[in-house]
């Protein structure tokens, strides 16, 4: 079997559906979403329209959402090949983690990039952002573990990060901006918990590149991601180049 193959079986709890809508995109309840009401007025933020097999049939901005992938994909996200495969050690130096940082990692999942940016800030703080119960019950297993007393983890709600305001220095989201459910609503709460200055690092799998054996609801271009970002008053920096499969864009507020 080539590597290509190995990959795709690796990741089918990601690029295939692994929990129903309901359950997914639910922020105030992992049993449950109360979807919008669907709308023909185009007018409106967001519009419903059937699409992708993988998407919710929501629409924003021309991008329709894609479902999330929830824990039963835990293990692909702990995957030992996860280093390789997406540089996360240069994600981080793309970073420039300042030892008094306070992070905010959304869509924190299994916490693969908290314990690893919590060392580093280690005295400033992390804030684990997740919708999933059984993610943070996973984070929080680990924090009995290994001893570090500066990850706070946080239940997200479907429009909230939940952070408080003028706090955070650096924003993560890892391919999980695609998949909020109320992006506009979620890029104003966490420009809420922004201190001055402060950076967004969005990192999508590259939709430019057809190649990325990842499916095409679940990437992202620079010009979608400039549009939604600047939509809720925040304007590119810049996008570094130098990850595998995925951009690494930085945003300020506008």
């Amino acid at each position: 079997m080539d590597s290509k193959s190995i990959f795709y079986r690796r990741i089918h709890h990601y690029v295939i559906p692994v929990i129903t809508l309901a359950l997914c995109m639910s922020f105030t309840s992992c049993q449950g979403q109360k979807k919008d009401e669907p709308t023909e007025n185009t007018t409106e933020i967001y519009t419903y329209k059937s699409g992708d097999y993988n998407g919710i049939g929501k629409w924003y901005l021309g991008r329709e959402i894609a479902h999330v992938m929830g824990f039963q994909g835990m293990e692909w996200l702990n995957r030992p090949e996860r280093e390789k495969e997406e540089n996360v050690s240069k994600l981080l130096e793309n970073m420039d983690i300042q030892s008094d940082d306070v992070i905010a990692d959304i869509g924190a999942g299994s916490g693969y990039h908290v314990f690893k940016m919590a060392p580093i800030a280690h005295e400033g703080e992390v804030y684990a952002v997740d919708i999933q119960e059984e993610m943070l019950a996973e984070m929080r297993r680990q924090l009995q573990n290994n001893g570090l007393d500066n990850v706070n983890l946080i239940k997200g709600y479907e429009q909230s990060v939940n952070l408080p305001e003028n706090t955070i220095d650096k924003v993560l989201m890892v391919d999980v901006y695609h998949e909020f459910n109320y992006p506009l609503e979620m890029m104003l709460s966490i420009k809420k918990s922004l201190r001055p200055n402060a950076k967004v690092y969005l990192i999508e799998y590259r939709g430019e590149d057809r190649s990325i054996p990842i499916k095409t609801i679940h990437k992202m271009t620079e010009a979608q991601s400039i549009k939604e970002m600047e939509a809720a008053g925040f304007k590119l920096v810049k996008n570094i180049d130098n990850l595998p499969w995925q951009h690494c864009m930085v945003f300020e507020k506008s």
